[in-house]
């Protein structure tokens, strides 16, 4: 049986990953930061099947932690990170930019070279490893009323992307992917009113169908990558002279 730990699963796309690996059948460890609804998410199913451990990936004993949950569950073969805060801040509140970038950078880099060190030391040929990260099509441009929000989605990616030379480097059988959303209706954006405003099922079960393809990059949806295509032709001067806001 799979066995898959996914952070960031108190809610939103990563509580939505584990709910359908779990009814195919997966072996899953949650965790995060909020208890309840991690307990709330065991309910659904069993504490045979759901394993969960509150940790956040800012503290250092996070990777601790994990641990703890990889050897509860009996192993791990992804490792799906889902963890991360966001904020529109044309204000540039410093608190917001600071805090915005210990946990989509620092916290990113603290769990996903623990996950990468555990494959190295446990995949095989025969049983590969798996990390997949949510970043954003935010990373795509700089976007002016989130800055630190789409530096550390463009982090996030660029990191992914090392790694998995570093995997080909080291001839070690870790899968990577970097799943890029577009908008989606989650807590984030929960007072927001974006276009092409999806939810958080259906982008699940694109994810969940990457994973299982071993795609390197997936943008959701179709409109999101018709989107994508078309900032990447915009060029510099342009750009930076764009409104982009929610409305």
């Amino acid at each position: 049986m799979k066995k898959a730990i996914i952070v960031g699963a108190t809610s939103g796309i990563g509580r939505e990953v584990a709910i359908q690996l779990a009814h195919e059948g997966w072996q899953i460890g949650i965790a995060g930061r909020r208890e309840e609804l991690l307990q709330s998410l065991q309910s659904e199913f069993s504490a045979e099947q759901v394993k969960y451990a509150v940790l956040d990936v800012t503290d250092a004993n996070a990777p601790t932690q994990l641990q703890v949950l990889i050897e509860e569950l009996g192993g791990m073969d992804l490792y799906f990170h889902c963890s991360g805060v966001g904020s529109q801040n044309m204000v540039l509140d410093p608190d917001i930019e600071i805090r915005t970038a210990h946990t989509n950078g620092e916290g990113f880099v603290r769990m996903v070279t623990f996950a990468f060190n555990y494959f190295k030391l446990h995949a095989t040929k025969d049983n590969p490893g798996h990390i997949a990260v949510i970043s954003s099509i935010a990373g795509t441009k700089g976007i002016g009323v989130a800055p630190a929000y789409s530096a550390t989605k463009r982090f996030q990616s660029t990191y992914i992307q090392a790694l998995a030379q570093l995997a080909n480097m080291q001839h070690l059988p870790i899968y990577l992917t970097d799943i890029r959303p577009g908008f989606v209706a989650t807590d984030f954006l929960k007072d927001a009113h974006y276009p092409m405003l999806m939810e958080a099922k259906p982008v699940a079960q694109d994810i969940v169908k990457a994973i299982k393809h071993h795609h390197r990059i997936r943008i959701i949806d179709w409109r999101y990558r018709i989107l994508v295509s078309v900032w990447r032709l915009i060029p510099r001067f342009i750009w930076e002279r764009l409104k982009i806001t929610k409305r």
